[in-house]
């Protein structure tokens, strides 16, 4: 045995899964009295839930009562043109990455997260947004997908989809790098220091093991960050605006969602019902 922490000891990572996603699935659909179906083509995940709290609210989200994963709850909703499914609460590293892995067992080709970050450089004054090109990877999941890195990066293929939702111009949105951690309540000024220094921008809990997920198995996954706070430093801290942020949000995702379509070589997102 290796003296190296299990977390760091060399891993078959092109070996196949004992437990798969679509076994889980399977099985909760034969406990649930489930049919099989598949979920909208284009998903979202909400760590905070404020997006699926403001569907809800409104009207403007509905459960998939087909939906079979233990842990979480799926809405589809209308934006734009397009039907999405979003799943809320999904929040860390191994439960974003476990939720994504079932959405893609179950017909998902794009994958959008939207996650609530901490400010690390100055950007501008929160709320705004991050286009996550990379992540540090100060978590544990990655790293059962990926041999050890200091980055997870979003797919090569992906990258003019950036390009062409930053030529939106919105003057709430930038493009960078951030730190995805499993301790928040261990973000200290030594550790900020650090990452200020090698240009992050903000810091969240998701995208390092999403990007290391989507590295390792091919999938589309964008994972944005919504920097609304300074780590609580400051009364008045957190606030994300309209609908606690789902406006703001969801115009971001649909412009992601719309570049993503049109790199597609056929139409494969889903047409809202009239």
């Amino acid at each position: 045995m290796s003296d190296a922490p299990p977390l760091l000891t060399p891993k078959s990572y092109a070996e196949d899964s004992v437990f798969k996603p679509e076994h889980l699935i399977r099985e909760a659909r034969r406990q649930k009295g489930l049919g099989e179906a598949n979920v909208p083509s284009i998903c979202i995940l909400d760590p905070d839930g404020d997006i699926v709290r403001s569907l809800t609210n409104t009207g403007a989200g509905q459960l998939d009562a087909n939906w079979a994963c233990y842990h979480t709850a799926l809405y589809h909703f209308t934006l734009g043109e397009n039907r999405l499914g979003i799943v809320g609460n999904a929040v860390g590293a191994s439960f974003a990455v476990l939720v994504a892995e079932e959405l893609f067992a179950c017909g998902c080709e794009l994958l959008v997260s939207v996650t609530s970050a901490g400010q690390i450089l100055p950007l501008a004054d929160p709320p705004y947004f991050v286009l996550i090109e990379k992540a540090l990877r100060d978590e544990g999941t990655s790293y059962h997908y990926l041999p050890p890195a200091m980055y997870s990066h979003i797919l090569p293929e992906l990258r003019p989809l950036l390009d062409q939702v930053a030529a939106r111009k919105s003057t709430s949105l930038y493009r960078g790098a951030t730190w995805t951690t499993d301790a928040p309540f261990r973000e200290t000024a030594s550790a900020i220091e650090r990452c200020r220094q090698i240009s992050i921008a903000g810091v969240e809990m998701e995208a390092a093991a999403l990007y290391a997920f989507s590295q390792a198995k091919r999938k589309a996954v964008i994972c944005l960050a919504h920097v609304t706070n300074t780590m609580a430093q400051r009364d008045g801290d957190f606030e994300k605006g309209a609908g606690n942020g789902s406006t703001q949000a969801l115009e971001i995702v649909d412009f992601v969602v719309q570049a993503w379509l049109d790199q597609q070589p056929t139409n494969r997102g889903q047409p809202a019902q009239s």
